[in-house]
């Protein structure tokens, strides 16, 4: 009876469609669990074809080409440890989310996973085909049960492999990153290895596609719920894991163990990988951004700093005469500092023209916000222009609370390919700016120290477009408008509930006004990384006509 089995976990990050690449990929780890002697080398959920793919997983072409793909990667990796990697299995008029197991130049065996997530980002329930509950796979003598993912948050599909045999639980993961999460996916492990009595293996995968980001954090689990290993967040790991039976049957020997860092890091972290991810795997080398001096301007240079390195980082200035001192010596020093290139680029003359054009058109009426959305929508021509003509993607730099709010302008400061900061509050802004000036890593490529000047931090935010303008003339003071947000977005509460919690019905009805109203920009906004559960675009989806209010 064998008494050691050699586990190699595989925490990649694979690209959506690449095929070939996430083959490529698959194939190396193969190759170093066959030189440390595994039995087999597991890899993330839905690893061949890259996780999420929404729809293209529906076309009849992709599915072969998937398929083919993992054949041939079974033939290549005949001789030496099974190989388990998650793909899509057409059976009939069905397809499965599933973990092929190669072995012996074949596909020795097939998991499907039985629970599809149909909430948040997930729409599986649409893509996929549920099948019978699953039993265990026998690799060189030992029974192996893999759950996919959202099999292991309840305990149904565990409990059928231990009872069918089981004797290590291996759980191949595509789980995005939110806020905090970490917790609760060990949380549901623990469940799972106290129910089944049985050692676990959890395997996430890492990096970015479209608005998620896949973090990684990979574990094991003893029997009792005693942590043997636990991967890094972010980074790819490729480790294997010996498992000896005893007694009482098998554990893990202890292994490498990585602290987490704490939800600061983590989000920034997820900002930088995001964005990273998002160039890397679209072809895009390079950035640019209006940069106005002011705080999320500031922060987005940042990121794209640190993601892509600041000589791929382009600022640009477009002042009117409405642009404060402060705010172009700001911005300079911030470009500066982080030794981006700062490209000065006044609207004058542009605006000039376009009001002289406009006049007959406009004569007899008063200047009012059409005016300050001109200045707006000029810089996004004037910044688009820069992007056609360098092939740097434009970023731009509205926080989740002007999101939410519609305080920024389509076609204009909404215009470019990524925000990097969609999913972060105004008020988390402040705070991360001052994170970054005090924390550096060794994944940031930019410098170390206070890159985002103290002044951009500290002075009231405006955008500028009026004599004397500030936020606070148009929207609550961020604290309050961020909690009302906080109320009515991320835990789907009421205007009573923001009573309740103690502000005032006005306050709360006209955020929830506009909230509503402006559905209609977040359906051509930018995506951006996504930091909580209820991120705008997947994790909510309201339509953009909609006559209904509370009025509670």
């Amino acid at each position: 009876m064998t008494d050691r089995f050699r586990l190699t976990m595989a925490q990649l990050n694979p690209t959506v469609g690449d095929l070939k690449g996430n083959a490529d990929k698959a194939r190396a780890a193969w190759a170093a669990a066959r030189d440390a002697g595994a039995d087999l080398v597991m890899l993330p959920e839905m690893f061949i074809t890259g996780y999420q793919t929404q729809d293209l997983v529906m076309k009849p072409a992709f599915i072969n080409d998937a398929v083919a793909t993992i054949e041939q990667l079974a033939r290549d990796c005949a001789e030496g440890p099974a190989l388990a990697i998650g793909g899509p299995c057409p059976e009939g008029t069905k397809l499965h989310n599933s973990c092929y197991v190669l072995q012996g130049g074949q596909v020795a065996a097939v998991s499907h996973k039985y629970f599809l997530p149909n909430f948040n980002v997930f729409d599986e329930v649409r893509l996929f085909s549920r099948d019978q509950l699953q039993g265990p796979v026998n690799i060189n003598g030992v029974r192996v049960g893999i759950p996919i993912c959202e099999d292991a948050w309840y305990p149904d599909v565990v409990e059928a492999m231990e009872e069918s045999g089981a004797e290590i639980i291996v759980v191949p993961n595509g789980s995005p990153y939110f806020r905090n999460k970490f917790e609760t996916r060990l949380n549901k492990m623990v469940a799972r290895v106290v129910e089944s009595r049985l050692p676990l293996v959890y395997l996430n995968m890492v990096g970015g596609q479209d608005d998620q980001v896949f973090d990684g954090g990979s574990f094991v689990l003893n029997p009792g719920g005693v942590p043997a290993v636990q991967f890094p967040v972010f980074d790819e790991v490729i480790e294997t894991v010996e498992f000896i039976r005893g007694d009482d049957g098998w554990s893990a020997e202890k292994g490498r163990f990585d602290r987490h860092p704490d939800a600061w890091e983590q989000d920034y972290r997820v900002m930088v990988e995001g964005l990273r991810d998002y160039c890397g795997k679209t072809g895009f080398t390079k950035v640019l951004l209006g940069m106005s001096g002011g705080i999320d301007s500031a922060l987005v240079a940042t990121i794209a700093a640190d993601a892509l390195g600041p000589d791929n980082v382009r600022c640009v200035m477009l002042p009117s005469e409405y642009t404060s001192e402060h705010s172009l010596e700001d911005a300079k020093a911030c470009a500066n500092a982080l030794g981006v290139r700062y490209d000065f680029v006044p609207i004058s003359e542009g605006r000039d023209a376009i009001t002289n054009t406009l006049a007959p058109l406009f004569e007899g009426t008063k200047p009012d916000l059409t005016e300050e959305n001109i200045q707006s929508r000029l810089r996004g021509l004037l910044l688009m222009a820069l992007s056609n003509k360098f092939g740097e993607m434009l970023l731009t730099t509205g926080n989740k609370s002007e999101v939410a709010v519609g305080y920024a302008t389509i076609y204009g400061d909404m215009a470019g390919g990524y925000n990097p900061i969609k999913d972060l509050y105004k008020t988390r802004v402040f705070e991360t700016c001052r994170w970054r000036n005090a924390n550096h890593r060794p994944w940031m490529q930019a410098p170390a120290g206070e890159v985002i000047p103290d002044r951009i931090i500290t002075k009231p935010p405006s955008a500028e477009l009026r004599p004397d303008q500030k936020d606070s003339d148009s929207l609550p003071d961020y604290p309050v408008l961020d909690a009302i947000l906080d109320i009515l977005v991320d835990q789907d509460g009421s205007v009573a509930d923001c009573v309740a919690a103690g502000y005032s019905r006005e306050d709360a009805q006209r955020v929830q006004h506009l909230l509503y109203i402006s559905e209609y920009k977040r359906h051509q906004s930018a995506p951006g990384a996504r930091l909580t559960p209820r991120a705008f675009w997947l994790d909510r989806r309201y339509p953009i006509v909609n006559r209904w209010r509370d009025n509670g």
